[in-house]
């Protein structure tokens, strides 16, 4: 090693660490890919060996790149540091942190935590992709998931956030037009209402893993917000989550007594992404929201 690295070509290799993909680390730093490529070069070059090597699983640091990681994180402490001390101690998070999680409760539970903790941390970015799937094998392009149902990776760490309830719903229209159902048995005489099970990730979602009786007649959408709408409209039963209905007075629990659904909620990150004070905060944000409304969670 003929020269010290270059701390910004440390910090490149500590975004692709957290993110996994040259593209996504590209689209964070508002470069291109090749850029970042031959950053990483240069920094291989720098310390003399490769700092990070190919994997099922996308770009995994090797021994060398390991320790350069370590290096990394204490420059972006030291800067973290500097830049609160530049503001008065009132702004201790900066940077970019993207988050994906399912649309419903991504809009119920994650928006507004993240804008709290964004008015509290000016200097904070948040991205927020909407994506109901199972949690990534493979490099994502993001700092951390929130993830339905059950935890099968192995290079990533959950962090359990809370239970919800699937449960059936109709609208009150629906509900005098067509009667209730007074047994499981009866769904097959009624519309119904659930995910397009052809394109769903997570199965626990989706009327076909629930064994109900096949409906009369089904209005599927990949959006959990169209489903909704089309149960207050009166497009059949829905599979919903208690979230976003209970209490209200547009959507009548069906079969309560007979048929729910719990599932878990997680927030999923790589050991590299939770490193970041960043990270750590939002998740921290999450589980004070999940918290603080278990009421409407547990309804």
């Amino acid at each position: 090693m003929n020269r010290l690295p270059s701390p910004d070509d440390l910090l490149i290799l500590l975004t692709v660490a957290r993110l996994g993909r040259f593209n996504a680390v590209a689209e964070t730093l508002g470069t291109t890919h090749t850029t970042i490529s031959r950053r990483i070069m240069a920094l291989d070059k720098q310390l003399g060996g490769r700092t990070l090597e190919r994997s099922p699983h996308g770009w995994e640091l090797t021994e060398l790149g390991s320790q350069a990681v370590a290096a990394a994180e204490a420059i972006e402490a030291t800067l973290g540091s500097l830049t609160g001390a530049l503001s008065n101690g009132e702004d201790s998070l900066s940077g970019l942190v993207r988050i994906s999680t399912s649309d419903g409760f991504g809009a119920e539970f994650v928006a507004p935590a993240l804008v709290r903790l964004q008015q509290d941390n000016p200097l904070l970015n948040v991205e927020m992709l909407s994506a109901t799937r199972k949690v990534s094998q493979n490099r994502s392009g993001v700092d951390l998931e929130v993830v339905v149902g059950r935890m099968e990776v192995t290079n990533m760490q959950p962090v359990f956030l809370t239970n919800y309830f699937l449960r059936l719903y109709a609208s009150p229209g629906y509900v005098r037009s067509r009667g209730l159902p007074a047994a499981l048995e009866d769904i097959k005489e009624h519309g119904f209402v659930s995910y397009v099970e052809s394109a769903l990730q997570v199965a626990e979602l989706g009327h076909r893993s629930s064994q109900l009786p096949a409906p009369k007649s089904s209005f599927q959408a990949t959006s959990v917000f169209a489903q909704v709408e089309a149960v207050r409209c009166g497009a059949g039963i829905g599979l919903l989550p208690n979230f976003m209905v209970a209490d209200n007075p547009d959507f009548v629990p069906v079969l309560p007594e007979l048929f729910q659904r719990q599932l878990p909620i997680w927030a999923v990150a790589r050991p590299e992404s939770l490193r970041s004070a960043s990270v750590r905060a939002v998740v921290a944000a999450l589980k004070a929201e999940v918290s603080g409304r278990q009421d409407i969670l547990a309804a």
